[in-house]
């Protein structure tokens, strides 16, 4: 999963760069708001943090100018005004959630997640897609009973197929979704992860769950069409 954080605190936005990071999703991080709207506005994100008191324009206007250019993407704010009168404003605008700073970081993951299920089709932490079942929270793949260990990387590209079965998924598609912005097109690293994958999820059981659809993708199928 791919988020954007619109924050002009650089340790702020460094610390939450790096703790998303290392929970598997890609993160793309701007200091200004122009800056912010111009990335949301070419990039599939599936969660935006944005913080309220950015200079030059405040969190409640670009929230507004996001949805008023019709990008829907989830819009968690980020206050340390934890005023009703606040939060009110900011849902008038558009915004999905809200996090008083300062917060717990795993508050932040819960809520970040709570927003990517209520965008999607999945309504549980626990995702369960042709005997191969995932958690959301505790970052656990288990197939017909068999726990299998995953990087980080491994089950953010796994969560994205199993939150989208039976649907072709590009190689931009997945790039757009798991990696940022300085991700090199040319390099066959999503190959490799989807080899990687595939060796743990596939390889010991009866039935391939990921499938190379040529020229187009790949889906995760119990099929493969």
């Amino acid at each position: 999963m791919r988020i954007l954080i619109i924050e002009d605190d650089k340790k702020i936005a460094a610390a939450l760069r790096k703790g998303l990071r290392a929970e598997g999703f890609a993160v793309d991080v701007a200091s200004e708001a122009e800056t912010g709207e111009e990335l949301a506005a070419v990039n599939d994100y599936d969660v935006i943090i944005l913080d309220i008191l950015l200079p030059k324009q405040d969190g409640w206007e670009i929230c507004a100018n996001l949805r008023r250019a019709k990008i829907l993407i989830p819009i968690l704010m980020l206050t340390a005004l934890d005023d009703v009168s606040d939060k009110i404003k900011g849902l008038e605008q558009g915004a999905d959630d809200f996090l008083a700073k300062p917060f717990h970081f795993g508050e932040l993951l819960a809520r970040i997640r709570a927003l990517i299920r209520r965008h999607s089709d999945v309504r549980s932490a626990i995702v369960e897609k042709y005997g191969l079942k995932l958690n959301l929270n505790t970052h656990k793949a288990v197939r017909e009973g068999k726990e299998i260990p995953l990087s980080a990387k491994e089950f953010a590209l796994l969560e994205l197929f199993m939150m989208n079965p039976e649907k072709i998924l590009s190689r931009q598609m997945i790039s757009e979704h798991l990696w940022d912005m300085n991700f090199d097109p040319r390099s066959n690293v999503i190959e490799s992860f989807i080899k990687f994958l595939r060796q743990k999820i596939d390889r010991d059981f009866e039935k391939p769950l990921i499938h190379t659809i040529r020229g187009a993708g790949y889906m995760f199928s119990e099929s493969g069409r």
